[in-house]
């Protein structure tokens, strides 16, 4: 088992400013925020996946339509908006 490992990390800028200012914040040393985020980062990334939410969408009877059939859109255009519509 690991007891301490060394080592360099390159952090993007954004990461380096949201780590400073908690250790700013918090008083703690840089080496106890990068662990601490890590930590949690990594218990987060070992949870499965939250489930999706399943959305029904309930149909609803419209009537009839007013141009006929909707099978040949080119004859509902030209019902709905003349023969012109092209």
């Amino acid at each position: 088992m690991l007891c301490c490992m060394r080592t360099t990390l390159t952090l993007d800028d954004d990461v380096a400013v949201g780590i400073d200012k908690i250790r700013k914040a918090s008083g703690e040393s840089l080496r106890a925020v990068v662990n601490d985020a890590l930590r949690a980062g990594l218990r987060q990334m070992e949870q499965p996946p939250p489930g999706r939410k399943v959305v029904r969408t309930r149909p609803m009877n419209l009537g009839r339509t007013l141009v006929g059939s909707l099978d040949d859109v080119a004859e509902a255009l030209a019902v709905a908006e003349g023969e012109a519509y092209r």
